[in-house]
């Protein structure tokens, strides 16, 4: 007869587990000896030997009896479900490793990745950093309220930047943000930014629907670039009005008597 510690040496596990066992019921209580001390024969060495397999193998103790006293072919379905429950849960863990992987990037957090790229595009381009934080927390934004279309609109974006005008926009507006308020090179930002106004008439592109509302395109602008108050008011002197969204002002509603450039 053998000691509770005799027992779990021969089976690999701790006296710790032992007793666990016992109060789960997976391991049946022995009898004792004379001092009241537990005694164990083969027939639990054999059976603390199949639990410990079946624990290390990953198979929740809750489901160890089941297995135990199943026949050939109720223990490999047994066994099969179990694999399910584990590839799946397998998954679940990579696709969460991999999330945390992207977050340590800094800008995943809550950006796809055609986003992300597209950022990238632009410090490729000499953008500074501080004007693609800015814009960095209004695709935040935007990609929260139309998930489904971002990776369209960036693709559009794409697009964008093959145009030489967009790209010295970029520039320009990257610096911009040292400017002061009174620069004359935001009239030179004005006019490049009527041409691919003028551009996107002529494509059909201005006015489309967007899936974005009034309220949220002017929480946008509100995360635009310091100079955007004065851009809007030269921008709207010559017919233009919006940052996130161009529409074209009715000759009608334009002022007589313009401020000054």
């Amino acid at each position: 007869m053998l000691t509770i510690s005799q027992l779990a040496a021969y089976a690999g596990v701790t006296v710790r587990a032992v007793r666990h066992y016992h109060r789960i019921g997976l391991l049946p209580e022995p009898e004792r000896d004379r001092s009241g001390y537990r005694t164990y024969d083969a027939v639990a060495v054999v059976r603390l030997i199949r639990i410990r397999t079946l624990a290390d193998a990953g198979v929740p103790l809750a489901r160890v009896q089941e297995l135990l006293a199943a026949g050939p072919e109720e223990f490999a379905s047994g066994v099969q479900e179990i694999d399910k429950a584990l590839r799946a849960e397998i998954r679940r863990l990579q696709d969460t490793r991999s999330r945390l992987a992207r977050l340590a990037a800094g800008e995943h957090l809550a950006l796809p990745q055609s986003v992300v790229d597209y950022l990238d595009r632009l410090r490729g381009l000499g953008v500074e950093e501080r004007y693609i934080e800015m814009e960095r927390d209004a695709w935040i934004m935007i990609a929260a309220q139309v998930p489904h279309s971002i990776d369209s609109v960036i693709a559009k974006k794409h697009e964008e930047l093959d145009d030489p005008d967009m790209v010295k926009l970029y520039s320009l507006l990257s610096g911009a943000l040292g400017w002061p308020a009174d620069d004359p090179r935001i009239v030179e930002v004005a006019d490049i930014m009527e041409r691919l106004m003028v551009r996107a008439v002529e494509a059909g592109e201005v006015g489309a629907e967007d899936g974005i509302d009034d309220q949220f395109v002017d929480l946008l602008d509100s995360v635009s670039s310091p100079h955007a108050a004065r851009l809007l008011a030269i921008l709207e002197e010559r017919g233009w009005r919006g940052w996130t969204r161009i529409e074209r002002v009715p000759a009608e509603r334009l002022s007589t008597e313009l401020p000054p450039s």
